[in-house]
């Protein structure tokens, strides 16, 4: 039988050791302006079956290679549109992941989920840039979380989810924006939006003044998906999620209040103000969208981890700007169940 591994916490400071662990073919989870990433060296294919094995993820849903310069990217990439270029000047580095086609036999059919494209991000944490750096390759970098579970936000999350199936986290405290990255599919004609994320289809509209395509976050289930969360389930915690209209929740909370176990809310500070049932247990998600994005998967982890209930209650927002990102992670969460007041009677 296997021993366990024993995974170290790695501090910034530590980032020279934490690399050359990357170089042996370990897998090193990392911090990022979105959420925790799970890395290995993306030009080493053993190290990235391992990533696949670690996470309990399908064999075709591709992986986000993380650099820390434009140069990197490039020794893989076969062609930069201009409006790519436009991108990468402005968003870069920052929470922007743009997909590419490559070099034929540039990356491993293990990174690319055997697609002839791959999806390249130069997150904006400085310590993950300096880390990549020390280690001379590019790194893959799926959240460092089991599969379909809540993406994690600090070192602690990642801890709970890896513990002896790594070899060590970086850690830089929590993240600051809460929801991974916005992929754009720029190999095609038209660029669309593969995933939302804090970066958002207006603004990518205005920028580029031209049409973003935002209808392609699904795909068949025979058909191998060009960037993560496309395909399979994502962000489940154990327990049923419920999504509340803002205009419900005071038929919400009355439904909760007569359950027999206890209920988890997750919901603006404003829900916490009326009268709070005795047998639900809070998480605060702040006093707006942003807020709430940034604590999303902190809540559905403390409900899944600390506080266990059966249910969760948790704030829907208008599908606007970041508020598409929010709701595309909480729909996928909740598999797309909202609470309705008839379930009072």
């Amino acid at each position: 039988m296997k021993k366990m591994m024993i995974t170290k916490i790695y501090s910034p400071k530590d980032i020279e050791e934490a690399a050359s662990e990357l170089k042996r073919g370990e897998l090193i989870a990392f911090p990022t302006e979105t959420v925790y990433g799970l890395g290995a060296d993306a030009t080493n294919e053993q190290a990235v079956k391992r990533v696949y094995l670690a996470k309990g993820r399908p064999s075709d849903n591709p992986l986000i290679v993380t650099v820390s310069s434009v140069e990197m990217m490039k020794k893989y990439v076969s062609k930069i549109s201009k409006s790519a270029e436009q991108l990468i000047l402005k968003y870069w580095p920052g929470p922007l992941t743009l997909i590419f086609k490559i070099k034929p036999g540039a990356l491993s059919k293990v990174v690319t989920g055997g697609l002839s494209t791959a999806a390249f991000r130069m997150p904006a944490n400085k310590v993950t840039r300096a880390l990549i750096e020390a280690a001379g390759v590019p790194i893959v970098g799926p959240s460092a979380n089991s599969s379909g579970k809540p993406s994690p936000t600090t070192a602690q999350h990642v801890y709970h989810d890896m513990e002896g199936k790594i070899a060590g986290i970086v850690d830089n405290g929590p993240t600051t924006v809460g929801v991974e990255s916005t992929i754009v599919d720029m190999s095609a004609k038209t660029p669309a939006i593969l995933r939302p994320g804090a970066v958002t289809a207006e603004e990518l509209a205005s920028f580029l003044g031209e049409e973003i395509a935002t209808d392609r976050h699904k795909v068949s289930e025979k058909e191998v998906p060009k960037a993560p969360g496309m395909k399979y389930k994502h962000y489940a915690p154990d327990a049923q999620v419920l999504i509340v209209r803002k205009h419900d929740w005071q038929a919400a909370l009355k439904w909760a209040s007569k359950q027999k176990e206890k209920v988890g809310v997750m919901a603006p500070s404003e829900v916490f103000n009326t009268n709070f049932p005795e047998n639900c247990d809070k998480f605060d998600l702040g006093e707006s969208v942003a807020t709430a994005s940034q604590r999303l998967f902190a809540g559905l982890r403390y409900f899944d981890n600390i506080n266990k209930v059966n249910w969760i209650l948790a704030a829907g927002f208008p599908e606007k700007e970041l508020g598409t990102a929010y709701m595309n992670r909480l729909k996928k969460s909740a598999g797309d169940q909202f609470f309705a007041p008839e379930m009072i009677d």
